[in-house]
């Protein structure tokens, strides 16, 4: 009865606001706050010329139809992109509604291997879902990430359950979500992943990081908290207790650039060109040519120390898998990024599954020098037993 007057309450009202006109299509949210969100930071920006021009979006705030549309943010920012830049959109929300965050999911996954989605503070609801999209996610090492099931908004905490006229459009609505989580490299099934979502799954980034649902950790990125967190934590249960650390700062200002510190005899720049043909004449040299090209992206030709070290570590590897008479295994040891160690510990892995038969020997082990066990016999020896017989048949 409660969700029946919640409905026709819900119903009257957005009558009465239109004029008596009714909704054409309930709005789907992610639990977003149903009251406008005046406090929220949200910009489009670039900076940089040439290949070090970048493209920063900031999602501070509701995502939706009472804070940051998906029309807004496509509109902004392809006035700004020139198809080449790296844009990086970085997202501290509370969520808000669905089906804009799945448009900004699309958005930024149509831009392919140069998006990056940075989580700089709590990223709830259809925030994850929008930051999915970018080609890879990064999150700040004591921010927090939330799913769980999708609700009608103006149905106040009406879900499938409760009022089965919308559990298709619900259940549905769910497999969007999915849909837009499976983009990452998951390392949960789906079954796994659904139980989350069900629960209102908390998980700092660590344990996102764990599931797949983040690339890369964050040291020392200064978090932010999204507007209107105080609210939007009242609605669940079991809140653990860094996201309500999260909701201490309320007012947020746009992240700026830390002055450079003046250095009077700054380090010349490397030349990657010489460090480049450095790095692939050792390869060459040590029969390792073919995986030069991985070097140089792992050691980023930071120093000549850099391209000696991985040179140094990608012999050792290769050396040890020669040993192990497994020389096929180096190239993709090496592609993997492990060090001797690491190598070594996969070899053995390998070598004790691809192992068929274990011997066992219960005999003693035999000593170094075992004595004899009979007298010796020589010529001589048999030779004088056999004389007195001999001479004793002569005489008869």
């Amino acid at each position: 009865m409660k969700s029946l007057r919640s409905y026709w309450a819900g119903l009257c009202l957005s009558l009465a606001l239109q004029g008596g006109r009714l909704l054409p299509f309930p709005r789907i949210l992610n639990l977003g706050p149903q009251e406008e969100q005046k406090e929220h930071w949200y910009s489009i920006r670039a900076a940089g010329e040439g290949t070090a021009r970048v493209i920063e979006v900031l999602v501070y705030g509701e995502i939706g139809y009472w804070g940051i549309t998906a029309e807004q943010f496509v509109r902004d920012l392809k006035e700004l992109d020139d198809g080449v830049s790296k844009v990086v959109a970085k997202f501290a929300t509370i969520g808000g509604d669905l089906m804009d965050g799945i448009a900004i999911h699309n958005a930024l996954k149509d831009l392919g291997t140069r998006c990056e989605g940075r989580i700089v503070g709590a990223c709830y609801s259809a925030g994850t879902v929008a930051v999915s999209g970018a080609h890879k996610v990064t999150m700040a090492d004591n921010g927090l990430y939330m799913i769980h099931n999708p609700s009608i908004g103006w149905l106040m905490d009406v879900e499938s359950d409760d009022l089965r006229a919308y559990a298709d459009l619900l259940d549905k609505t769910r497999e969007l979500i999915v849909t837009c989580y499976k983009r990452r490299a998951l390392t949960i099934s789906d079954e796994e992943l659904l139980d989350k979502i069900k629960n209102t799954t908390f998980m700092t980034a660590a344990e996102a990081k764990a599931v797949g649902l983040v690339d890369e950790i964050l040291e020392g990125v200064t978090i932010t908290a999204a507007m209107g967190n105080a609210k939007i934590l009242n609605r669940y249960a079991n809140v653990p207790a860094a996201a309500l650390a999260l909701i201490a700062n309320q007012d947020p200002a746009p992240e700026t650039a830390p002055a450079p510190p003046t250095d009077p005899d700054p380090e010349p720049s490397p030349d990657l060109v010489a460090l480049a043909a450095q790095l692939t004449a050792d390869c060459q040299a040590a029969g390792l040519a073919n995986v030069a090209h991985v070097l140089i992206n792992a050691c980023g030709l930071k120093s000549a120390g850099a391209v000696q070290a991985a040179v140094k570590n990608a012999i050792a590897v290769r050396d040890i898998c020669v040993v192990a008479k497994l020389p096929g295994e180096a190239e993709q040891f090496i592609k993997d990024g492990l060090n001797a160690d690491q190598a070594r510990a996969k070899l053995f892995d390998k070598l004790l599954a691809n192992s068929n038969k274990v011997e066992l020997n219960n005999h003693p082990p035999l000593p170094d020098d075992p004595a004899p066990t009979l007298n010796a016999v020589t010529p001589k020896a048999v030779y004088a037993s056999r004389k007195p017989n001999a001479s004793k048949g002569a005489h008869q």
